[in-house]
């Protein structure tokens, strides 16, 4: 029962990845900030990236589900803050 449990958020990690890289993405081509927004992406695409290596190969890891969801819980709660302070960074001109 608990290997069908870390497969299914093996895959629920993976498909979340897929849809914030994605919606960012969208933001960036909907006028939001370029830097800032793919900065914040790209932790959240290597998370995906590794949970698509995971479930393709068949191996899954309550370590990478784990780290996966605090990472995620962490980017989201800080996303705002770290959005302003990354675009007055790079937008600085």
């Amino acid at each position: 029962m608990a290997q069908r449990y870390l497969i299914i958020f093996t895959k629920l990690i993976f498909i979340y990845c897929l849809f914030y890289v994605i919606m960012k993405i969208l933001a960036v081509f909907q006028g939001a900030w370029l830097y800032a927004n793919l900065i914040m992406a790209f932790p959240v695409l290597i998370l995906g990236l590794l949970g698509a290596y995971f479930v393709k190969i068949k191996k899954y890891n309550w370590i990478y589900v784990i780290i996966s969801a605090i990472l995620i819980s962490i980017i989201r709660y800080y996303e705002q803050g770290w959005l302003l302070g990354l675009h007055n960074y790079f937008g600085a001109n």
